[in-house]
């Protein structure tokens, strides 16, 4: 096996295993609850959306029809399972507000935080719930099922509206807003929350599009459209300028968004401050040997393996000097990642680690309706 993909799903094993390997019908394969992916009842969205996505590139990297059945299952298995405890209160009881049987995701899906209350408190994140959606709709492509791409849309149409203000008259989007999506927790904007937007709803509506040109009668021509979102976003991205942090998730996730939409005008100028960025800063120093000790190490190993997985999609060239380097933080960190932080970061560290080796079903064009092979 490639060593890139044994280190791959070691990461996974270490977060959702013990997983089966030997049966293509995972039937009594349970997302572990404890730790699972480090959150509330075992849950965190935004690991368990790297979760689905690296399953589905399991699904593509192992060899044979066996394996790729299997990780699409235990792919699903993990998506209804968020679904059913992140879509629901907290103790359980009941559906968010706004969700029915029929449609489980109108009332969004929460963070998964541990504490209910507080400054780290749970209720949802715009950039948790796109990043889901975009999970949702490469499980949709993978599968050649165009349920969960419907899922993602009715997620979409359900959430924005709760995300949306209005500053000094201008259009702007709020970063946090409660559980219930009654109350706004973080008033200031995402840096990136329109762009995440703007691109994941278009995926979503082209998606729905495919589906219903392939198969008129499998659903997707009911699928609501859209297009009043996107042209919302746009509206937005045209007067909030695009700058870079520095932080090395926020360049990761930069270039990663960017490489859906090479062409456009905001593409070309947030992956040419990202790609300066990595070049001068971020791989000259996280190329450094990591040091660790039983309090951990001051670096996040997690916002680190973002950036790496950012540069490698949009440079996807082994031999250029940037996705090299990029390799080269990951080989820093081999063998450390347990040493690295407090167990609540483990899981985040090994799914974005795992990513970041094989980026897979993050990139475009990886998985679609109409691709054979890996």
């Amino acid at each position: 096996m490639d060593p890139k993909l044994a280190l791959f799903e070691e990461a996974m094993q270490k977060v959702y295993g013990p997983y089966p390997t030997n049966t293509p019908d995972p039937a009594s394969w349970q997302p572990p609850a404890n730790p699972g992916a480090g959150g509330h009842r075992g849950r965190y969205l935004w690991t368990d959306a790297f979760g689905v996505i690296n399953f589905i590139t399991l699904s593509r990297e192992k060899d044979g029809s066996h394996s790729q059945q299997l990780y699409l299952e235990l792919a699903k298995k993990l998506a209804d399972t968020v679904h059913s405890v992140l879509g629901r209160t907290r103790d359980g009881n009941s559906r968010l507000p706004g969700a029915t049987d029929d449609e489980p995701l109108k009332g969004g899906l929460r963070i998964g935080k541990l504490d209910a209350d507080g400054p780290d408190g749970d209720g949802q994140y715009h950039h948790y719930l796109t990043l889901w959606m975009f999970a949702l709709n490469r499980l949709s492509l993978a599968t050649g099922e165009a349920r969960w791409n419907a899922l993602a849309v009715q997620l979409a149409k359900a959430i924005h509206p709760h995300f949306m203000t209005k500053r000094g008259g201008q259009e702007s989007m709020v970063w946090k807003i409660s559980t219930d999506m009654r109350r706004v927790l973080v008033s200031s904007k995402g840096n990136l929350d329109d762009v995440d937007g703007l691109v994941v709803y278009q995926l979503l509506q082209e998606t729905a599009e495919q589906f219903n040109k392939k198969s008129p009668n499998n659903g997707s021509a009911s699928t609501p459209s859209l297009d009043a979102e996107i042209e919302h976003y746009r509206r937005i991205m045209a007067t909030h300028p695009k700058s870079l942090s520095g932080d090395p998730l926020d360049l990761g996730m930069s270039l990663w968004i960017s490489h859906f939409d090479r062409e456009a005008a905001w593409s070309r100028e947030l992956a040419q401050a990202g790609l300066r960025i990595a070049r001068d800063h971020f791989l000259p120093t996280a190329q450094s040997p990591v040091v660790t000790s039983r309090r951990g190490s001051y670096r996040l190993a997690f916002r680190e393996f973002g950036a790496c997985l950012g540069i490698k999609c949009y440079v996807d060239d082994p031999e250029n000097p940037l996705y090299v380097g990029a390799d080269a933080v990951l080989d820093a960190w081999e063998g450390k990642l347990l040493d690295a932080a407090d167990e609540d970061l483990r899981p985040i560290n090994l799914v974005m680690y795992a990513a970041a080796l094989i980026p897979g079903a993050f990139r475009n064009g990886y998985v679609g309706l109409e691709t054979e092979g890996k």
